[in-house]
C-alpha cells in the first residue's frame, strides 16, 4: 500500500487521538458543571452554554448524555478547578486553568512544562492584573444600538459592542455573563452563538 497509506494512516490517528482529547476534556466540564450546578441545562446556564459549546465543536451526543448522567448518579471523580500562573516565552504571561483529582500532582505538572520550556510558573496573582477577565458574545446580527438598549436596560455592565462584517462582539465583565446572557435571549430570541464565554483577555500582547 506504500507511503501514501501509512501518511493517511498516521494522520487519521493523529485525529483521532485529538477528538478523543476534546472529548474528554468536554466530559470532565460537563459533569463538573452538571454536579455542582444541577443536570437541568434550563436551570444550569452555565451548563447549556457548555453543551452549547461542545455541540459547536462535534462532541457527539452520547458523549455529553454519559458525562450528564454520570453527575446524575452522583458518583465518579471529585474534580476541582485549579489556576495557574507564569511567565512563558519572551517574557509572556500565561495563565492555566485545569480540573484535577489530585491537586499535588496537577501542580507537579503544570510546574514540570514550565520548567522544560525555561520559563517560570508563578504564584496566584502573579499576572493575572494584566488580563482583562470578560465574558464574550459573538452572534450574527447588525443592530448593536438594539443589542446595547437590551443590555443596558438588563443593567449589565456592558464593556464594549463591536459591530463587524454582520457579527456582533459583545464584551461585559465575567461576573455579568449569566446576566448578559439572558438579556441577550430575552431581547433578540434563539441566537447562534459563534462565541459564547468567559476568557482571560490579554492587556497587551508579546511577540514570540
Amino acid at each position: 500500500m506504500g507511503r501514501a497509506y501509512q501518511n493517511r494512516k498516521d494522520s487519521m490517528a493523529k485525529t483521532s487521538d485529538m477528538k478523543a482529547k476534546v472529548y474528554s476534556r468536554y466530559g470532565r466540564e460537563i459533569y463538573v458543571c452538571a454536579k455542582s450546578g444541577g443536570i437541568d441545562p434550563a436551570g444550569n446556564l452555565a451548563l447549556r452554554s457548555l453543551i452549547d459549546r461542545a455541540k459547536r465543536d462535534q462532541v457527539p451526543g452520547h458523549v455529553i448524555d454519559k458525562a450528564i448522567d454520570k453527575a446524575k448518579g452522583g458518583a465518579g471523580e471529585d474534580f476541582s478547578p485549579a489556576r495557574y500562573e507564569g511567565y512563558g516565552p519572551g517574557g509572556s504571561m500565561a495563565i492555566i486553568d485545569c480540573l484535577t483529582d489530585n491537586p499535588n500532582r496537577t501542580f507537579g505538572d503544570v510546574r514540570q512544562a514550565f520548567t522544560k520550556t525555561k520559563c517560570k510558573i508563578g504564584t496566584q496573582g502573579t499576572v493575572a492584573h494584566m488580563f482583562d477577565h470578560a465574558a464574550i458574545f459573538v452572534f450574527p446580527h447588525d443592530d448593536e444600538d438594539t443589542v446595547l438598549e437590551a443590555l443596558l436596560e438588563a443593567d449589565v455592565d456592558v464593556t464594549d459592542v463591536e459591530n463587524e462584517d454582520g457579527k456582533i462582539t459583545v464584551f461585559t465583565p465575567h461576573t455579568d455573563y449569566f446576566k448578559a446572557k439572558q438579556a441577550l435571549l430575552d431581547s433578540l430570541g434563539e441566537i447562534e452563538f459563534e462565541v459564547d464565554e468567559i476568557q482571560f483577555i490579554p492587556q497587551s500582547y508579546t511577540t514570540l
